[in-house]
């Protein structure tokens, strides 16, 4: 049976450029409702959400996902049209074929037998979808752990089916993830004409010592679970353009990916100290795209690393590497969280593919899952 292949098919066939479903989960609500599923579209400006339960009582397990993608680039640099699911030497190719909708097809057709072999299973299973996962993310999941805060809908254990594989299926699985904290440095100067500098003040001259020190600090070293926090400076912008005038402000844009050893207020106060440090007149402006999050045991870490074990025949490694995903929304309510799903080689790339039998291994895996947490 190619249930899940055919299921990605259909998902990757629908555009669905962020913050665009295209359709995606009307068809999946429609898909599970045959089975008994009660769908809540949620819709919050331009972004579609599906939360779709079957069971009635806890406890609750959530299947998480996003049917966006990001663009797909120069089409003339594909190799098939993106949009247009074609399967060649094995290999599903089309954006989205990674990430994520071959999780998403995976988990559908995966709650679709669990449902089948036991109608009258225990616990609650749901599956929160999202179309604003690559974009802000901020009408996303986001607003729909909101509004399940709101009912008193709690997530106990939750699969995120993010690609985590490395170099074969299951071999990783993500069991947090670092923080991210985005800063918008404006460093003012005096413009003026470069043949007379004591009448201006170059604000790159007097950012570069700053510059120097604050990318020279080891924030901390992390610990068993996180890797040392790390500071990028991603873009740097000042001038007008032209070779004899002094600018008259620098803007910089830069990241913290962070570990539990530090918060989010502690990184703001280093950087703040450092900038008066160095006598600097400056605007600063703060983003947070997520605290760090932590599912270092529990049963949902062991029932994953079991279920890999027996479909795939390999121990699994935990991890906390790699960006940010939603589960940074789900973490914080007290859920068990994990993302699992295909090798992420691919993903965000020109001709993104997927290995067409993990996709139908990778569905396996999630009803095994179920079976664990599930059934007694």
């Amino acid at each position: 049976m190619q249930n899940t292949l055919n299921l990605t098919q259909e998902l990757i066939n629908r555009q669905s450029v962020t913050p665009e479903d295209g359709g995606c989960q009307q068809l999946i609500a429609e898909r599970l409702e045959k089975l008994g599923f009660k769908a809540t579209h949620l819709r919050f400006e331009d972004v579609d959400n599906l939360w779709i339960t079957h069971g009635t009582k806890g406890p609750l397990f959530a299947f998480a996902g996003h049917t966006d993608v990001v663009p797909t680039g120069p089409l003339e640099d594909w190799n098939t049209d993106p949009f247009k699911a074609e399967i060649i030497d094995g290999m599903l190719y089309g954006r989205g074929a990674a990430d994520m909708k071959g999780g998403i097809a995976a988990m559908i057709v995966a709650a679709e037998n669990f449902v089948q072999e036991h109608p009258d299973h225990d616990g609650i299973i749901a599956f929160l979808i999202t179309s604003d996962e690559e974009g802000p993310s901020i009408n996303g999941t986001v607003k729909v752990i909101e509004y399940l805060n709101e009912n008193n809908i709690k997530i106990d254990w939750c699969v995120v089916g993010e690609p985590s594989s490395d170099k074969q299926l299951g071999d990783v699985i993500r069991i947090g993830r670092r923080g991210s904290l985005n800063g918008i440095l404006t460093i003012n100067g005096i413009q003026g004409h470069v043949a007379f500098p004591e009448l201006a003040e170059n604000p790159i001259h007097k950012a570069s010592e700053f510059l120097a020190e604050i990318s020279s600090i080891e924030w901390d070293q992390g610990n068993d679970s996180f890797p040392a926090t790390s500071f990028q400076i991603s873009n740097i912008n000042a001038g007008t353009g032209a070779e004899n005038v002094i600018p008259g402000s620098v803007k910089l844009l830069f990241n913290f990916r962070f570990s539990t050893e530090l918060s989010e207020d502690d990184l703001k106060t280093k950087v703040t100290t450092l900038l008066d440090k160095h006598k600097l007149n400056y605007d600063l402006q703060w983003k947070l795209s997520g605290n760090p999050f932590l599912t270092s045991s529990g049963n949902l870490v062991a029932a994953t690393c079991e279920a890999i074990k027996t479909i795939c025949g390999i121990e699994t490694e935990c991890s906390t590497g790699g960006g940010t995903s939603d589960g940074r929304f789900i973490a914080p309510t007290g859920a068990e969280v994990i993302e699992l799903g295909v090798s992420n080689d691919t993903i965000h790339k020109i001709n993104e593919c997927v290995n067409v039998d993990d996709l139908e291994k990778l569905s396996k895996i999630y009803k095994n899952i179920l079976d664990r947490l599930l059934i007694d």
